[in-house]
């Protein structure tokens, strides 16, 4: 920290800067833009320094990597340690047809694996049911059982791999999958690592692939952190998503804010079933989003360590690992454009380049051809090489949080955390994050972001290149994924084989276990477990808890 007496000769000195300097020159060539603002239309100055941040205090604001508050990294060595995992999210079609390109990616240095799931199995529906046709295999892989889990890792080794997966609200059911799986591959539960998103509550504001209401699906939730401390005690049983806040239209520090709300939400929940707070509070997990604005992106992941830790310290944490914000970053998919898809390509890296910078556990690069379909071998690979040029290449790895200590940064960090904390006051007003969400609060604030920021595109305020910028006239062609178009058929023809060869009267037996366990308090999980070991599919475990708990209808919030 500065002294009063010096911050006072550094002002005097920017403000004689600004006015022999600065001002005389835009006055010959005005500046580019009216207001230069960021993502989140905060305002930003020409120049950045000390006087930014006059109350910064590096011993308690930043500390040191792998202390708290972990502002500068949550590991001691970061990335000279142990890189971030390569984490590419893929699945299309069915089982077989992903299995291949998980080894696919493998072969090409993928450290870890990332599950996309399609719509019908999203909302819980096996392949064969009437609201499933025509979705079938389109936005990821349909699992509809045990026995297509048992395809889609196939000759993988989940016992030495960690391995994600992007469901919600059926994501007890498809985690049970998982740990059937391994149970009939003699894998023990304590061995298998890996993340279930599991976060329903991002689902009612922004991603909208919700069953159940928000009581029963929070109960759902911590019935996995119960079991998971328990019995799997190396998965993340939660994976907070500020990505799809994002993705529907938030700004930066509206995805940081109402994460981590959603966060200390869920961690209140557990504690109110009694569990321990540093008994589950070590397995909690996030992602967010790597949007456009570089330095944005880096303050916001900082930022977010800051929060997670403080707050977590304040509700009781003891242990340091209770206090670590450990997050994956997905490359914005909303920032991909079909026109000149190839500079996509420069987007993504850009974008990689921030989340690492920023800290990021592990790391997804979208592919340059997803405006226009699922990603073919060629781009999933250029994606992934983005990944390990950074690593290999850049030097960036080399050292924990190379950008700390710049003047912007951190007065970037310390402005995001006070935005951050003036939405957590007005969630408080709601009486929590369930309530905001049943007055339309996180609704309305993302639609008016993502209002906005159109507006701007449209009016050319803000450039896209290639876009409202730059354009071609011409169409930029670029090879496009074919799926097999058998392979729906394929799947209808195993789910009925399935259910003719499945023992069905164990099936009734697990069920109805499964309905009377529902309908009290004790944790669903072994139950649901049960049903998976019997082959009961994802749509008949999913209909039973919808009939004990029913379905959300999303009240008209406009």
């Amino acid at each position: 920290m500065y002294d009063k007496e010096k911050l006072k000769e550094l002002e005097r000195r920017k403000k004689d800067w600004e006015k022999k300097c600065y001002l005389p020159l835009t006055e010959k060539v005005p500046e580019r833009c009216p207001s230069f603002e960021n993502l989140s239309w905060t305002r930003i100055d020409p120049l950045f320094g000390p006087e930014n941040v006059p109350d910064f205090d590096y011993l308690k604001d930043s500390g040191m990597p792998g202390e708290f508050p972990y502002l500068r990294g949550v590991h001691p060595t970061m990335y000279r340690g142990k890189v971030w995992t390569m984490r590419q999210f893929a699945g299309f079609g069915t089982a077989e047809e992903t299995n291949l390109r998980y080894k696919y990616l493998l072969e090409h240095g993928e450290t870890g694996l990332s599950v996309a799931f399609d719509y019908p199995t999203l909302y819980g529906y096996d392949t064969d049911h009437p609201l499933a046709r025509g979705e079938f295999g389109k936005c990821g892989v349909a699992i509809s059982s045990l026995k297509d889990m048992e395809l889609l890792f196939r000759d993988i080794p989940v016992g030495k791999i960690t391995t994600s997966m992007t469901i919600n609200g059926p994501a007890p059911i498809v985690w049970a999958f998982y740990i059937a799986n391994a149970d009939n591959r003699g894998i023990p539960r304590t061995q298998i690592g890996g993340t279930i998103q599991n976060d329903v509550l991002k689902e009612y504001i922004a991603q909208k692939s919700f069953i159940f209401p928000p009581g029963p699906s929070m109960r759902l939730t911590v019935d996995t952190f119960e079991f998971g401390t328990r019995h799997v005690p190396r998965w993340n049983t939660i994976s907070i998503s500020g990505y799809h806040i994002r993705e529907a239209g938030s700004t930066a520090v509206q995805e940081l804010a109402f994460t981590l709300a959603d966060g200390f939400e869920y961690v209140k929940a557990a504690m109110a079933r009694g569990l321990n707070i540093d008994d589950f509070a070590g397995r909690l997990s996030f992602f967010f989003n790597a949007h456009n604005d570089f330095f944005e992106e880096i303050a916001k992941y900082r930022a977010a360590r800051r929060i997670w830790a403080r707050g977590m310290k304040e509700l009781g944490a003891k242990k340091p690992r209770s206090m670590l914000l450990r997050f994956h970053t997905q490359t914005a998919g909303v920032s991909l454009t079909a026109q000149q898809p190839e500079i996509n390509l420069v987007r993504v890296a850009l974008q990689a380049m921030a989340a690492v910078l920023g800290g990021t556990q592990s790391l997804h690069t979208n592919s340059m051809d997803e405006a226009l379909a699922l990603p073919s071998e060629k781009a999933v690979r250029l994606a992934l090489r983005t990944q390990q040029i950074i690593e290999e290449e850049s030097g960036v790895a080399s050292t924990a949080d190379p950008l700390g200590g710049s003047y912007y940064v951190e007065w970037l960090t310390d402005r995001m955390e006070e935005e951050s904390n003036r939405y957590f006051d007005r969630i408080a007003r709601f009486g929590g994050v369930i309530p905001a969400i049943e007055k339309g609060f996180f609704q309305r604030e993302i639609a008016e972001a993502s209002y906005k920021f159109q507006q701007e595109v449209e009016s050319g305020k803000r450039t896209i290149v290639g876009v409202n910028k730059y354009q071609l006239d011409e169409t930029v062609g670029i090879p496009i994924l074919k799926m097999d178009e058998k392979g729906e058929e394929r799947q209808l023809a195993r789910l009925k084989k399935l259910k003719a060869d499945r023992d069905n009267n164990k099936v009734q037996r697990a069920l109805e276990a499964l309905r009377k366990a529902s309908m009290g308090e004790e944790n669903t999980m072994p139950y649901i477990l049960e049903c998976v070991h019997a082959y009961a599919t994802l749509g008949e475990t999913c209909g039973v808890l919808r009939e004990v708990f029913g379905e959300y209808k999303e009240p008209a919030i406009f």
